[in-house]
């Protein structure tokens, strides 16, 4: 398997993932080729991320009316390991790898049909004071929520 920074044991890393979201690659997400375009692996990135972070109880509470915090994606990185075609279905993993202060690194990965990775990625996400735009720290029992198991599968994970 290709050498990524941010994964060290293969077999561990995939271990740590509970979470997943199934995605079919549409037609408008490919190129000339069929196959998908380099900036769509990031959308699901996106789409999944969200899906996680609502089952853990955060969107509700940054999404609401007077919110004092908001999440700001600070970094996001994408390693492309097989080519994916218009109609794959993947299942997009996501889990929280790290809580620093006010950060969370999040960790992304792609899998076919046939259980191959398709694309790996990781990215930051801080949580900033709607009010100063400054990072505002997790409370503890927003540190446990994160670091909890999400041991909860949206449907098509495997």
């Amino acid at each position: 398997m290709k050498k990524i920074s941010y994964i060290g044991d293969w077999s561990l890393w995939q271990k740590g993932f509970s979470f997943c979201l199934p995605v079919t690659v549409r037609f408008s997400e490919t190129d000339m080729f069929g196959h998908m375009n380099n900036t769509v692996p990031f959308i699901y990135f996106e789409q999944a991320r969200i899906a996680f972070l609502q089952q853990l109880g955060f969107m509700g509470e940054w999404a609401r009316k007077g919110a004092k915090s908001i999440p700001v994606v600070a970094d996001l990185q994408c390693d492309y390991l097989r080519q994916v075609f218009f109609n794959d279905k993947l299942r997009i993993y996501v889990k929280v790898q790290k809580v620093g202060n006010s950060s969370v690194d999040i960790h992304y990965m792609a899998k076919n049909e046939v259980d191959e990775i398709c694309f790996t990625g990781r990215g930051t996400l801080v949580q900033i004071s709607v009010e100063t735009g400054k990072g505002l720290p997790w409370t503890e029992e927003e540190r446990e929520r994160l670091l909890g198991p999400a041991s909860v599968v949206s449907s098509g994970g495997k």
